[in-house]
């Protein structure tokens, strides 16, 4: 996936200026993305404070780890029945 340019802690600074009057077409020009960029970026961090952003990375790297976690022990159990139940 390609890394944006944009942090979130600035992504959150432009959505700020959005709400506080200036048109999303300016706003656009000015940083150099797309309206439809924009228009994704309200969608997925408007009325976020960027404190809330770095718990929301934080719960989702710590998700990704137990995600992985039980993958690996579904995994050693699944191999540990497959051991245990041939007939020799």
């Amino acid at each position: 996936m390609k890394k944006s340019r944009f942090t979130e802690s600035q992504i959150v600074k432009i959505l700020k200026e959005y709400e506080s009057g200036i048109e999303a077409q300016s706003l656009c020009r000015e940083y150099g993305i797309s309206r439809a960029t924009f228009y994704n970026w309200r969608k997925k961090y408007s009325g976020m404070e960027v404190s809330q952003l770095k718990r929301l990375k934080e719960l989702e790297e710590e998700n990704r780890k137990l995600k992985q976690m039980y993958a690996e022990a579904s995994l050693d159990n699944k191999m540990l029945k497959d051991l245990l139940g041939k007939k020799f």
